[in-house]
């Protein structure tokens, strides 16, 4: 028997390796008990699937499961994106969604998330509570996919238009597309593809056909991944705003006219002056432990309650379903803002951003800049250590016996250890060390004024984290 652990944000694995068929089967049964464990009446679910290998037929499979315990299924008619099937299971009334997905892993892997019945992550409860219910094997009989359609058990719906029309609701479409803003989209393969070409249909594409290798290239959206797209904008010179999804589309990444990177950090900055100043949109701010200080910053000007949580959009979620939450974020890409589900959705964020500058008529290089009007320049960067997992235990030891108190000529003022051990170093400069929970890596996170400052920091926190080792 495989042992199947649920991470961070669902079960991943390797297909043929650990991602089969039948371990597959055990974790759907898992989550049709569930399903009938809840209270209420008679329960459904809303399963999808993204654009990897076998994404079909692993999802026809969890389907036939879920109706084998009288579960009603709807199904996804084609690949989809992880915001629409959230936003199918709450709109729908399902107990639970389900999308065969593993977001921005490599192409050699798939994967199961499951989703809550407000249109968001599953919180770690629900989590907890089905990995508990994953038997050792799976023994039920199944019918064949038809008999289950043409008993009604599962039924097929559009995922995708219901999520096309509630954009076209919610944000002033004509706006956007008459506001002769030439846009570029990376696609990366993913299943953000098709909602993207309707919604905006006169952008410049790339990477937006079937292709479940993703061209050997993982389909997370940071800057090495997207090469070719800032090729594009450098060779075209006529490009505005640039934006790429993951696998699944419920993450963004940035790019300027330039073919620049556009972090998280910004993005979140720029989403609460357009919510709030412009929007007068009302709510907190929640953002995770990695992201800029320059929100709190910004917060406080605006008199505007912020949260830092955990990292793990899983937190933020929560704070989302039962608080009023104008924007909601993390350092890697995943953001939410109000009005639509407590969920990561890189598609949403990109049209509420191109609303901003068609409203007021700005360059997305205008709407940075009036970031740095208010809370003044910065910068972020991250590296990842790959290191071996005893040296990443000493070194949190290390963090743990308050044993750093500088980073070379830098001088730790205080520590804050909400998620990790986030060093600060004097007025606007921080650095944060922080331990992957499921690999050999140690991440180095910091802050600076300026980006040659921040790598400077990580230099010098990497040369004494990992040089007091060699000498001990």
């Amino acid at each position: 028997m495989d042992t199947i652990k649920f991470g961070t944000d669902g079960w991943r694995a390797i297909i043929a390796d650990d991602f089969t068929i039948e371990n597959l089967k055990r974790v759907a049964w898992a989550t049709a008990l569930w399903t009938n464990n809840q209270k209420g009446e008679k329960h459904s679910v809303v399963v999808g699937y993204d654009c990897r290998f076998g994404g079909k037929m692993f999802a026809e499979t969890s389907a036939r499961v879920l109706a084998s315990a009288g579960i009603k299924v709807y199904l996804s008619k084609d690949f989809v994106s992880t915001p629409m099937v959230s936003l199918a299971t709450k709109n729908l009334g399902a107990a639970c969604g389900v999308i065969i997905t593993a977001s921005h892993n490599p192409a050699s892997y798939n994967g199961f998330k499951l989703k809550g019945n407000y249109g968001g992550p599953g919180l770690p409860s629900m989590i907890d509570e089905v990995e508990k219910l994953i038997p050792e094997t799976f023994a039920q009989h199944l019918k064949t996919h038809e008999e289950y359609v043409k008993e009604g058990l599962i039924v097929y719906h559009d995922f995708e238009a219901g999520y096309v029309a509630h954009a076209e609701k919610q944000f002033d479409m004509a706006a956007i597309r008459n506001s002769g803003i030439r846009i570029g989209y990376d696609g990366m393969y993913g299943a953000g593809q098709n909602a993207a070409k309707k919604l905006l249909p006169g952008a410049n594409f790339l990477h937006c056909d079937f292709n479940p290798s993703f061209h050997g290239t993982a389909p997370e959206p940071i800057m090495k991944n997207l090469t070719e797209i800032a090729g594009l904008i450098k060779e075209k010179q006529n490009i505005d705003f640039a934006f790429a999804t993951d696998g699944d589309a419920d993450r963004i990444g940035l790019l300027d006219s330039k073919g620049n990177f556009v972090d998280s950090h910004h993005i979140i900055l720029m989403l609460v002056k357009y919510l709030h100043y412009y929007k007068k949109k009302k709510g907190k701010v929640v953002n995770s432990f990695s992201c800029t200080s320059k929100i709190t910053e910004m917060c406080a000007q605006f008199g505007i309650e912020q949260t830092i949580t955990k990292i793990g959009f899983k937190y933020i979620c929560e704070y989302m379903i039962h608080e009023d939450v104008m924007v909601g974020g993390e350092e890697s890409g995943g953001i939410a803002v109000t009005g639509h589900i407590p969920e990561r959705d890189g598609i949403w964020i990109a049209l509420t951003l191109l609303e901003y500058m068609a409203k007021t008529g700005k360059s997305l290089d205008d709407l940075i800049q009036d970031v740095y009007n208010t809370v003044g320049t910065f910068a972020l960067e991250r590296y990842d250590l790959h290191i071996d997992e005893a040296l990443k235990q000493r070194i949190v030891k290390n963090c743990n016996e308050g044993n750093y108190q500088s980073f070379g000529n830098y001088t730790v003022t205080n520590t804050e250890t909400i998620d990790g051990f986030k060093y600060h170093l004097g007025k606007d400069k921080w650095v944060m060390i922080r331990a992957s929970g499921t690999e050999p890596v140690l991440r180095i996170y910091a802050e600076a004024p300026t980006y040659a400052e921040a790598v400077r920091i990580l230099d010098e926190t990497k040369r004494d984290v990992l040089g007091r080792e060699k000498q001990g």
